[in-house]
């Protein structure tokens, strides 16, 4: 079992809020759903809540379902995407930018490898 990461899918008013990676980071420069690994004996819940203060200035209100599980290409991360609701207006602290964005968009944008699955899984319309 590989290092788990949690990865918060915040939507308001029918936008996702994402990350740009910075550069120099691994994926630097493409778009994430923000979040983090665990910490040793860390709950989701906790990491969520910590790495969303951290990165983004927000406090998490709800922790929901775990929406996809998807491993990171070439590492030994699983990355959970998670439903959330949080608080407050994101600050890009960790990131080189952040932006609320329509689901069409999402998948129009330079994605991390596990996002960019999770993004075609979740958003893509229903094939009949």
């Amino acid at each position: 079992m590989g290092h788990l990461v949690a990865a918060a899918v915040i939507r308001r008013e029918g936008r996702l809020l994402l990350g740009r990676r910075p550069v120099g980071k691994r994926h630097g420069g493409l778009w994430e759903f923000p979040g983090g690994k665990l910490r040793d004996a860390e709950s989701i819940e906790d990491a969520i809540a910590r790495e969303l203060r951290e990165e983004l200035g927000m406090e998490t209100i709800r922790v929901g379902r775990v929406l996809h599980r998807a491993p990171d290409p070439e590492s030994s991360f699983l990355i959970c995407f998670i439903e959330v609701e949080a608080s407050g207006a994101p600050k890009p602290l960790e990131h080189s930018e952040v932006a609320w964005c329509e689901p069409p968009e999402i998948l129009e944008m330079d994605l991390a490898p596990a996002d960019r699955q999770f993004a075609v899984e979740l958003l893509s319309p229903l094939e009949d």
